[in-house]
């Protein structure tokens, strides 16, 4: 695979829907893809169309503890509705370990403590899923709209944090799309969801940037 392949693949596949672009990955897969989620807002469409293709396809989530009690009901609700093989993975610390050495929950003034927060309670566990289930395509429900860092990404890359080919049928979707597709498959939302490893929506946790594979490993380091 080299820059050429991804251009080639970019092109062909912005015309296709997200339905047929996740029958490409799985086909290139070998029998190891997985689909991540955190269980935000739309990510029933892109855990509908994965389990269309591939009933029985990995569910990566990273259950850090924070979540909102609506993001923990919706998550069972899905899981139930759509018989998704999901496959959690915790922090070694627990929400409690972890405030009472670190202190509440970092906000947008402390950059470094997020990125901290981010590393010991998301990025090492999802290292460990990774590592653990070890795909070779990686669908997710990135979308250039979510920030702009995400601007100069596309629907097939190959990502350098867990070394996987990451595919995001869902990447030129908006709003708009998404709203139109929970309806016409009956699908439920989840609006009260919250991230705290971003803090603010513009921000990038790091599963999607160059830092987050560093900071990943350096959780794994610290012993925790």
């Amino acid at each position: 695979m080299n820059t050429a392949d991804l251009t080639r693949w970019n092109t062909e596949l912005r015309t296709q829907s997200p339905l047929a672009i996740v029958r490409w990955a799985v086909a290139q897969a070998g029998g190891r893809a997985v689909v991540s989620t955190n269980f935000r807002p739309y990510e029933a469409a892109i855990l509908h169309v994965a389990t269309q293709v591939q009933p029985d396809i990995p569910v990566l989530w990273v259950d850090h503890g924070y979540n909102r009690p609506a993001t923990y009901v919706h998550a069972e609700v899905l899981r139930t509705r759509l018989g998704l093989n999901l496959k959690p993975f915790l922090p070694r610390l627990t929400p409690a370990h972890r405030d009472a050495l670190h202190g509440p929950i970092p906000t947008t003034e402390d950059e470094a403590g997020l990125k901290q927060f981010s590393a010991l309670m998301k990025l090492e566990p999802f290292q460990r899923g990774m590592r653990e289930l070890a795909p070779t395509v990686w669908i997710t429900a990135l979308r250039q709209v979510q920030n702009p860092s995400r601007a100069g990404l596309d629907i097939v890359s190959l990502d350098g944090n867990f070394g996987a080919l990451k595919v995001s049928p869902f990447f030129y979707a908006t709003d708009a799309d998404l709203e139109a597709y929970l309806a016409a498959h009956q699908l439920p939302n989840e609006r009260d969801y919250f991230d705290p490893a971003k803090a603010d929506e513009k921000r990038e946790c790091g599963l999607h940037a160059a830092w987050g594979g560093t900071a990943a490993s350096a959780a794994v380091g610290s012993g925790v």
